[in-house]
């Protein structure tokens, strides 16, 4: 395989986990945000159970079985949530019981972000993620629209820079601000 990167390797697993990460999170986002017209989160929801739910879950597993204990743990926890939310999405429970649904993965989702690889496309995805979900719960349990989008546009920021950086782990693009090759800084470099 290209890269070096040999079948089944958990850099392969941790590569596609961010491409299934940062596509379901686009898709979810966009649909919040209500910006293309006729489309809404709950268009989302074959994405979210098969690429974000299903997808993610069985690679979590692989991650674990690889030995990585943090991509695991973020891939199956986030799997599960995707799954769940896409099966939920209809209207299925409460306004009240989506609200806290939301919460508690929020607090999976910053467990990951302390827990990630530092730098901007480890922690920052996590951390946009959470705060998506912490406005979409309040959002939820307040029945505002507004924070509604505003977490959709946070999702979609989040979605963004997972798929940046899976793209950039395959294609050898940088993933550090301010930095040119070599390890220099962009200053020292000019």
């Amino acid at each position: 395989m290209d890269n070096g990167v040999s079948a089944g390797s958990t850099a392969s697993t941790s590569t596609l986990g961010n491409m299934a990460l940062g596509l379901t999170l686009l898709a979810f986002g966009i649909g919040h945000t209500g910006i293309v017209g006729g489309v809404s989160a709950a268009d989302s929801v074959s994405l979210a159970t098969y690429v974000g739910g299903l997808a993610l879950f069985v690679l979590g597993l692989l991650e674990y079985r690889g030995g990585n204990g943090f991509n695991g743990t973020a891939f199956a926890g986030l799997g599960a949530f995707w799954f769940t939310w896409a099966h939920g999405a209809d209207g299925k429970v409460s306004a009240n019981a989506a609200g806290l649904f939301l919460l508690l993965f929020a607090l999976l989702a910053l467990t990951l972000t302390l827990g990630a690889p530092g730098g901007l496309f480890g922690q920052g995805a996590y951390a946009l993620l959470t705060l998506s979900l912490v406005l979409l719960a309040v959002g939820t349990l307040a029945d505002s629209g507004g924070l509604g989008k505003a977490a959709g546009w946070v999702a979609a920021v989040s979605g963004l820079m997972a798929w940046y950086g899976a793209t950039a782990a395959l294609a050898n693009w940088p993933t550090a601000l301010g930095r040119a090759s070599g390890g220099r800084s962009a200053a020292a470099a000019g």
